[in-house]
């Protein structure tokens, strides 16, 4: 992705079936868990770059000693840094003769990480502070077990100011900042009412106090506590929460909008977002690996036993379709199909922008994300070739005109020619988080092979997205434009971004769009200023309105124009100003139908056609519109409902 896009956060959680001494024997570590959630989150650190966190608990654990640990980090190289610190701090403890590697009891007892369950997330904030007391897992302390909580995920609520004020009328006092606090609260609120009248009825039973502890642990409803919980939640979400006494719950959104894979085997319960590192960390095969199914919730008690529920009734199942297009690492072989079936898809349009000829154009890519839907433009193009020249032959036979010259210049000239023009030189997210800085630096990001594209060649370039158009304008187009083709082609394989995500992902200001910017200025030149006024009045209306009747009012804004009407325009806007070249910029998006028939299945694309699968996102993109015509930022679903 050339543009700059925080998004959803990675979750990794491992719990261990056998006991540790089983790990010791086979694998001759008691660490084989506390190994596989780094490897876990390792291999999803496409997924977080501001902060880490690990959670451990451990069962069975004796009265006096402690029995819930958590880490977190928010400085450079987290992930390594926190792991790093606790082998050292691990191996320290061994020399010193504090615990012996070799014994899972001295273990368990000596490093905090030496549990059963195990739990891991990494950052991308889309909200809140960016320092290590934002980083996942949050942690409800007690000293009773079965009240202490601590929860994780990749989510985004829409309704968070509703979900405080519902903790505030009852009572409480929370502590505002992110969607996470709200949650575990209001999670910790049920489990403390439950563990209450728990407590109260065995304790008037007449059972003895040293008892009720386990009992109550046997008891705990942990599937009525969250479903309880979830009622009141509007967003996406995968979450993973883990109490005390060492149950674990792991839920999915009713809609599936964020993702949740579920590993299970003899000696092993695994979670994961994606599930290529199940798949790899566990040298599994991919039909081991169970989609965690939309609105369901996954129990794991204390003891073990598991049981796997629906928390919520059945709503449309719209996941999340740039898992497809970016955030999911291309390995997976059902992504790797649909992102080069995208590429492929594009092949209509852009044989058209460069006049159907293919002898003076160089096809590339934007590094790194794009390369496997470049694989796909190329073999699109080159079936597309081959097509054209099998009709020619045909038609050279049936008329008796095909000669040795026409078949060399059919097959050996005018193929589709790939060469790697663009190279990103500079990593800038995992330095850079605030966009003040990164403008400084976004020019020096890309860099070109010289002497590849000739004068009079045509340089077609495909990209997964293009959301602010930024980098296009300030970076790419300016590099590119240095091999001095004729024209410049940027396809992208997702859609016009036109509305505001509110489900996890960093697209939240519709002002900063460069689809939205494009269809004002189309109205402003056409002096239709009074248009842009209804839609503030008529997102006014909406928000006035209960949360299940609202609609898209912001929909107004791109009625009047056509997709390439929009393209056109988003042409001339990147086009940068101070550009020593006259050559043509020619910006091509996915068509809504191509992306569904590329992606298998259902597919989330409320960002592309306003079309939200909960009502917290009409309230989101009706709040976003007013916040950009007041001429105020922010995010449009932290004052939406």
């Amino acid at each position: 992705m050339s543009d700059f896009l925080k998004h959803e956060c990675g979750i990794a959680a491992v719990r261990l079936r056998k006991p540790l001494e089983y790990y010791q024997d086979r694998y001759g570590s008691c660490l084989w868990g506390f190994q596989k959630l780094f490897l876990l989150m390792e291999k999803q650190h496409n997924r977080g770059h501001d902060g880490v966190g690990i959670g451990c608990a451990k069962l069975n654990m004796p009265m006096g000693q402690p029995y819930i640990f958590r880490r977190r980090d928010a400085e450079k190289d987290s992930l390594a840094s926190l792991f790093r610190g606790e082998i050292k701090w691990f191996n320290k403890m061994a020399r010193k003769g504090v615990l012996d590697v070799n014994v899972p009891a001295s273990v368990k007892k000596n490093f905090d990480f030496g549990g059963e369950i195990l739990i891991g997330h990494l950052r991308y904030g889309t909200s809140g502070e960016f320092d290590s007391g934002s980083c996942h897992p949050y942690l409800r302390r007690s000293n009773w077990p079965t009240r202490t909580l601590m929860v994780m995920g990749n989510f985004n609520m829409t309704n968070t100011a509703d979900l405080n004020r519902k903790l505030i009328d009852r009572g409480q006092h929370p502590v505002f900042g992110t969607d996470t606090q709200t949650v575990l609260e209001e999670v910790g609120f049920h489990l403390d009412e439950a563990h209450t009248d728990l407590y109260r009825r065995l304790r008037d039973e007449g059972i003895d106090g040293n008892l009720i502890p386990d009992q109550i642990s046997a008891l705990l409803d942990v599937e009525n506590i969250v479903q309880i919980s979830a009622q009141a939640w509007d967003g996406g979400y995968a979450i993973v929460g883990v109490i005390g006494n060492g149950d674990m719950f792991v839920m999915r959104d009713p809609h599936g909008i964020r993702p949740c894979h579920m590993l299970v085997n003899e000696e092993v319960i695994a979670f994961a977002s994606e599930r290529v590192p199940l798949m790899t960390v566990f040298e599994t095969e991919a039909d081991k690996v169970q989609v965690v199914a939309p609105g369901s919730l996954v129990v794991i008690k204390a003891d073990g036993s598991m049981r796997v529920s629906q928390f919520a009734e059945e709503k449309p199942y719209t996941p999340c379709s740039f898992e497809k297009i970016y955030f999911s690492r291309g390995n997976d072989p059902s992504i790797y199909r649909e992102r080069k079936a995208m590429g492929a898809a594009l092949v209509d349009q852009l044989v058209h922008s460069i006049g159907h000829t293919f002898e003076n154009t160089i096809f590339s890519f934007v590094p790194n994300t794009a390369e496997t839907a470049y694989y796909g433009m190329m073999d699109g193009l080159r079936m597309y070739r081959r097509q054209q020249v099998r009709a020619e032959i045909l038609e050279g036979l049936a008329q008796g005109t095909l000669t040795s010259e026409k078949v060399d210049s059919l097959i050996l000239k005018n193929w589709p020619c790939g060469e790697k023009i663009a190279h990103k030189d500079i990593k800038m997210r995992t330095f850079i988080t605030q966009e003040r800085g990164r403008e400084q630096l976004v020019s020096h990001v890309y860099d070109i092979t010289y002497g590849v594209v000739k004068e009079n060649d045509n340089l077609v370039v495909i990209d997964d997205s293009i959301v602010r158009g930024t980098t296009l304008k300030k970076s790419i187009l300016k590099i590119l434009a240095r091999t001095n083709p004729k024209k410049i082609v940027v396809c992208s394989t997702a859609p016009q971004i036109r509305y505001p995500d509110c489900y996890g992902i960093d697209m939240s200001e519709i002002g900063k769009f460069i689809a939205f910017q494009a269809a004002v200025a189309l109205h402003r030149r056409a002096g239709r200023q009074c248009l842009l006024d209804e839609v503030y009045v008529a997102c006014r209306a909406e928000l006035a309105k209960p949360a299940n009747e609202m609609c898209n009012a912001v929909k107004l804004v791109y009625e009047d124009f056509t997709q390439e009407e929009v393209s056109a325009e988003i042409s001339r806007m990147v086009y940068p100003e101070d550009l020593n070249w006259h050559g043509d910029v020619v910006i091509i998006f996915q068509t809504i139908e191509n992306l569904h028939a590329s992606i298998k299945g259902p597919c989330g694309d409320w960002y592309f056609t306003g079309n939200y699968p909960t009502v917290g996102g009409y309230a989101t993109v009706n709040a976003a519109y007013m916040r950009w015509y007041d001429g105020l930022t922010g995010r449009g679903y932290e004052l939406a409902l």
